[in-house]
This record gives C-alpha cells, structure tokens and sequence, in this order.
C-alpha cells in the first residue's frame, strides 16, 4: 500500500510540473498531452491497486447428505449371541478359561457354559484323551460353539511351548463334536517368536534381579547354563554385576506360549565381560559361542543342576546322618528340592543306574579317559535311562530325591579319574573346550552375530546414561 500510495504522489506531482509549464509552443503541447495521458493511467492503475484487496480464500463446506439406511434387524429384549450373528453363521464362537489349582474337569466345562452331559463321559472313559490327572494350572482350555450354540470343539493347551520339530510350537488336544459322538485328535500348531532385550544390575541376587525385570525364570536359568563354563553362579554373583540379554519369547494367537532360547548374553562379573550368542549354522541344530567365536560347550558341565546351591564341598567335613561318620567327603552336596531335574555334565554310557550302598538311588556315567561321574540320592530315574543307555551332554537322567544316607533332598555329585574322587569345580574348570568353528564358517559366524553385537552394545550404553533404572525389559 506505501508503494502505491508513492506511486500516486509521484504522478499527481508530474501533473502539477506539467500543468504549470511557461513554454506554450506546439511542440511542447502534444509533449505535455502525451505525458498528461501516460500519467494519469499511471495514476489510475496506482489508485487501483490501493483500492483493490485480495479476495481472502474461504474454505468451501463440503457437500453434505443425509444418508437413512433402514435395515431390517429385528431383536428380541434379551438378544443371545447367535442372534447377532446371522451374518457368519460359519464363524464360532469361543470361549477361553484358565485351569486353577483343584479344578476338574466338571468346573472347566461349566466355566466355559458347556453343558453336555455325553462330552463328560467321554473325556472320563476315553483312555486316550483323559487329561484330568494331567491338568496344570495356568494352561488354557478353549471350546467353541456354532451359532445356534451347538459344540464344535474343546481345546486343551497341554505343551504351550514345544520345539520338537525343529520350529517353535504349541502342542494340544482337540476334542470335535460330532453327530455320532467325539473324536480326538493331538495337534501342533505353530507358535509366533517375539524379540525381547532386558538388562539388570545384581542387588540382591540374579533371580531377584531378574524377576524385576519380568525376565522369565527359563531364561534366567539357562543364562546359568549357557554362561555356567565362565561364571560360578552359586558363589561367584557379585553386588553391582550387570547383565544385557537378548532372547525369544512365543505367542499363539495372541496369549503368551512361553519363552524361547536365549539369542544373546553379556554378563559384566566382577568388571569382567563374559558373553554368548547363539549360531546355528544349519537353522536345526547350534552352539553357544562368545562374540569372538569360541565355544562356550565345555568337555564337562559346571554343575548338573541348572540353579542351585552348595550346601557341602569337596574335602574332609564330618556328615550327619544316621550312621554318624566323619572323614572326607568325595564330592560336592546340591541343595534341590525333591523332584529337581538332574542332567548328565558330558557325553557318556550309563554304568549303572540303580541303588547303590548309602548313596542309594545311583547313577554312574563313564566318559573318555577313564573319567566316570555319579549322580547319588536321586528320587528316580528319567525314562530310558538303563545300564548301556548312552546319553549326550545336558540330557535329564534323574531327579533329586534324599534316598539312602541322606538328612534331605539333595543331590551328591562326584567326579572320578580312574575311580580316584578329585574336586568337580576345579576339574571341570580345567577341561578344554568342545570343537571350535571350522575356518570357512568363520565369516558366516561373524554375519549372524553381528545384530546380537550391536544390540548389547546399545543396551550397555542405556546402562551407562541410566545407570539409575536397575532392571528393565523392553517387548
């Protein structure tokens, strides 16, 4: 507006010039006339401009219609769900419940609105599907119904979390309705497989730590096991430790199915860093290895039982029990509850599997170099454990049981070299690692590995910019 109103000054003041000029000849009135003519629209176009304002854009309002869709829907005061329905009359409907502890299988159906007096009698006198003694609290029982609300199918989650072909699963018995009665059939399905990373500083102890960080207790055990070769993690967890892990947890259809393996692990003990990663070469079978490509696969397993603790170690001690006798005690005492899983320390052939003096039900194990280990006081056997049996490293061969000279459940390991007893710790420790990766799967080693690397790389730098957050998982 300042530079029109300018413009219309400028050409007002050339008409005064003009108008006013003493020189009257001709020549300088056509001039005049031409320049009076050129100003004046020069003048107008400025008042024009300085009058004119730019039309403001309005949004336009859209075009709007009623629309009134009369569908015909009848429904009664008290709709059922198959009324609602109609339209996919081929969709079931189901229904979800969770075994509890003391249920039956009366107070499941009922809980799912199953009333069928024909499905109870079958699922008690069917050899083949009788579950009742089977019914593990926290598993999940489903059943389905048609729109008119007839039975389809009941089914029964009975292994959430299984890896028997290879791939991860969900194993369950499924029960059909059928117009002649039941039928049965055993299903695997398979699961989905989520990544999920935590971190956590020991306080107190690892399952405390753990726990805090809502890490499954599976995971947490086997980050005992896998790290178990490098880290005394009955005696050797220190106030302060850190620990990063990367590992799998499964669904199956949206509820959880369990955790899976550990993908990587890095524990900080001591302001020593021990890692493992898993590599699979094939995508069947695999190894743990540290993040520069030596295997974590000890000659022998630090420990039979996945987690517990020393109540008794190697050396002279006076034993309590009811013979009474002191002297030297060949091996080392593993406080467990009754029932413990208890796995074999290395490939071997059972030697004997049965009760044995005061160290009553007994399994002895003989492996390379005149190496033999005994598993004592066990509660039982695992099934197809007999004497010539052979059994790899880490297979479950017993339980822990207080049979014999025994005060309570616990188990007695020994370590023998041509039956001399000899300290498992320190023995087990000196043991040379299993076969190394072959030089061509070096590169192929280092590829697969490489996501784990950064990734406990980025979650060691969380730690280190928050060192306040002690335990966190992140899904």
């Amino acid at each position: 507006m300042t530079q029109n109103n300018d413009l219309a000054t400028a050409g007002a003041s050339a008409l005064t010039k003009l108008g006013t000029s003493t020189q009257p000849n001709a020549g300088s009135r056509l001039l005049r006339g031409l320049l009076l003519s050129a100003v004046l629209l020069l003048c107008i176009g400025a008042a024009a401009l300085g009058m004119v304002q730019p039309a403001q854009t309005e949004p336009i309002p859209p075009e709007q219609s009623l629309v009134q869709n009369v569908l015909p829907f009848p429904l009664s005061a008290d709709p059922t769900p198959a009324e609602h329905s109609a339209t996919a009359p081929n969709t079931p409907y189901v229904t979800e419940t969770r075994i509890r502890s003391g249920d039956t299988i009366a107070t499941i159906l009922r809980r799912l609105d199953i009333i069928d007096s024909g499905l109870s009698a079958y699922l008690a006198k069917e050899a083949k599907v009788r579950f009742a003694s089977k019914l593990v609290p926290g598993r999940s029982v489903q059943a389905a119904t048609d729109h008119n609300g007839q039975l389809q199918w009941v089914r029964y989650f009975h292994t959430p979390t299984s890896s028997s072909t290879g791939e991860p699963t969900v194993k369950l018995l499924q029960i059909n309705a059928a117009a002649d009665g039941f039928t049965a059939e055993e299903l695997e399905l398979p699961s989905e497989v989520h990544i999920e990373v935590a971190v956590g500083t020991i306080e107190r102890s690892l399952f405390a730590t753990t726990d805090a960080a809502g890490i499954p207790d599976n995971i947490t055990m086997q980050m005992a096991e896998v790290l178990g070769s490098k880290i005394d993690f009955f005696r050797g967890i220190h106030r302060g430790d850190q620990f990063r892990v990367v590992y799998e947890n499964r669904s199956f259809e949206g509820r959880p199915a369990g955790p899976g393996r550990v993908l990587a692990v890095e524990f900080m003990n001591k302001g020593k860093s021990q890692t493992a990663v898993w590599f699979s070469p094939d995508g069947k079978t695999g190894s743990y290895y540290n993040l520069e490509g030596e295997s974590l696969r000890g000659a022998f397993l630090r420990n039979s039982i996945k987690f517990s603790r020393i109540s008794s170690t190697f050396g002279l001690r006076t034993i309590a029990n009811n013979q009474a006798w002191s002297g030297h005690h060949p091996g080392v005492d593993y406080v467990a509850p009754t029932g413990t899983p208890i796995h074999a320390t290395a490939d071997g052939v059972v030697q004997l599997a049965g009760w044995h003096f005061g160290y009553g039900n007994t399994i002895i194990l003989k492996h390379h170099s005149k190496i033999t280990t005994l598993y004592a006081h066990q509660s039982r056997f695992a099934d197809g454990i007999t004497v010539g049996t052979k059994v790899s490293q880490g297979q479950l061969i017993g339980y822990v049981g207080s049979t014999g000279w025994s005060t309570g459940p616990h188990l007695h390991y020994e370590f023998r070299v041509a039956d001399k007893p000899i300290d498992p710790l320190s023995a087990t420790a000196a043991m040379p690692a299993a076969t190394p990766l072959e030089p061509e799967q070096r590169a192929e080693f280092a590829q697969a590995v490489a996501p784990y690397r950064q990734q406990l790389q980025v979650l060691a730098k969380f730690q280190e910019v928050v060192p306040e957050i002690s335990s966190v998982a992140v899904r």
